[in-house]
């Protein structure tokens, strides 16, 4: 029994440094858009190089995700052309607030179109947002019939079609 209580306590102490440790270091995305013909080799080179900086900093990754090749909404210029199309990766890290400059060598890769790094925040999303008892507080302010309220809906009204109908021209041959 006191060796339990004894294990509690210990995990306890783990729990509230991993809480200052998670406060020192927030995770982070970092979000990079290569060009695409970028082999995929040159692009495990540049997230392993990425991944060692982290690392270097006691720093950890805790996900990549690859999304493949994504159209772009407009063309990014690069001095070898004008490109429509990147290949996307995302990188979830844990590391100090001061990865944003560390990482600015970036900007130097000609492999690289944009990159862009995200703090995330406490955030709660789906069930663990509607488990929180102020997140009820909150949502209960919103009455259901606020949401659909028949006073802003459009009612058709087709009396006013028949000013743009067709009419027959009846003075042919």
């Amino acid at each position: 029994m006191i060796k339990l209580f004894f294990s509690t306590g210990i995990d306890c102490k783990l729990i509230q440094l991993w809480k200052v440790k998670r406060k020192q270091m927030p995770l982070y995305d970092c979000m990079l858009l290569l060009k695409p013909h970028v082999k995929k080799e040159a692009l495990m080179d540049l997230v392993a190089r990425v991944g060692k900086h982290v690392y270097a900093r006691n720093g950890v990754l805790t996900e990549i995700k690859s999304f493949g090749t994504v159209q772009l909404g407009y063309g990014i210029k690069k001095l070898d052309g004008r490109y429509f199309q990147g290949q996307l990766m995302q990188m979830t890290m844990m590391a100090t607030p001061n990865i944003n400059k560390e990482l600015h060598y970036l900007n130097k890769e000609d492999r690289l179109l944009r990159w862009l790094l995200v703090k995330h925040r406490d955030v709660k999303y789906g069930l663990e947002f509607l488990a929180d008892d102020d997140s009820k507080s909150r949502l209960g302010k919103f009455r259901r019939e606020s949401i659909y309220d028949e006073a802003d809906v459009d009612v058709d009204d087709d009396d006013e079609d028949d000013e743009y109908a067709v009419q027959p021209d009846n003075n042919q041959g």
